[in-house]
């Protein structure tokens, strides 16, 4: 479980302080896909960057299954697979080299690295690439190449940031079933997407975040019966609507 309570965040410019983040608080839980869903620039990425430890917060606390982030980051770094907004790979090396090496830097044993390695590259429909240089790989092999090694380690919790950014149709399908899998190994898995469909298609909860602040959170349904409209999508402009509101 993943706890987030009134994070704040800003950055300095030259023309002043930014806040990137501004109180953004939510709770997701094992055996569920919580959304992080809104427009771009609203905050998403530099919240999650915080709940894996990248980022620290200027206020507000952080918990991994009853870790606070501030007092033990590298217990919390264990307990999670990220796979982060920047997700190069390193391209002279093989996938399999790939996900060895950040099983090693987990302190995991050569049968333990192999091990978890057969069992992503079956979940990931890894087979045919794990063996070749990532040097040419698409963005849909790199990406799963990316995933695998995030999760090389055997993390509870799971955090994606834009995880079907710029993949194929096949490929995007088969990431679904893998979050759907990872669910139901009662796992705490995280997302952040700006792709309507995609977090209704697969989120059992919606944190809707704009200007750095959460205006709306709770099921697909929770949030069309808030907002009195019959889709998503209406329901989100309209949050985000009122954020706009009141900050006019």
């Amino acid at each position: 479980m993943i706890i987030a309570n009134d994070l704040h965040k800003a950055f300095k410019t030259r023309t002043g302080t930014v806040k990137a983040v501004d109180g953004v608080s939510f709770q997701a839980h094992d055996g569920q896909i919580t959304g992080l869903l809104g427009p771009n620039g609203a905050g998403k990425t530099t919240s999650l960057r915080m709940l894996y430890t990248l980022m620290q917060p200027d206020t507000g606390s952080i918990h991994v299954d009853g870790i606070d982030a501030s007092r033990d980051p590298t217990a919390v770094r264990r307990a999670l697979g990220v796979l982060p907004d920047a997700r190069g790979v390193y391209k002279r090396l093989t996938a399999r080299e790939n996900i060895a090496y950040f099983g090693q830097l987990h302190g995991l044993s050569g049968a333990d690295v192999a091990a978890r390695t057969a069992v992503l590259s079956r979940a990931l429909d890894m087979d045919d690439i794990l063996d070749r240089q990532t040097d040419g790989f698409s963005q849909g092999q790199r990406t799963k190449t990316a995933i695998a090694r995030a999760l090389v380690h055997d993390p509870k919790n799971v955090i994606l940031d834009e995880p079907t950014n710029g993949l194929d149709v096949m490929t995007t399908r088969a990431m679904r079933e893998f979050l759907f899998q990872l669910r139901a190994e009662g796992r705490c898995v995280i997302f952040s997407s700006h792709i309507m469909q995609e977090v209704a298609a697969l989120c059992d909860r919606i944190v809707i975040i704009a200007k750095g602040r959460v205006v709306a959170a709770g099921t697909a349904d929770e949030l069309r019966e808030r907002f009195a409209e019959s889709n998503l999508e209406d329901a989100f402009v309209k949050a985000i609507g009122s954020e706009e509101g009141l900050h006019a």
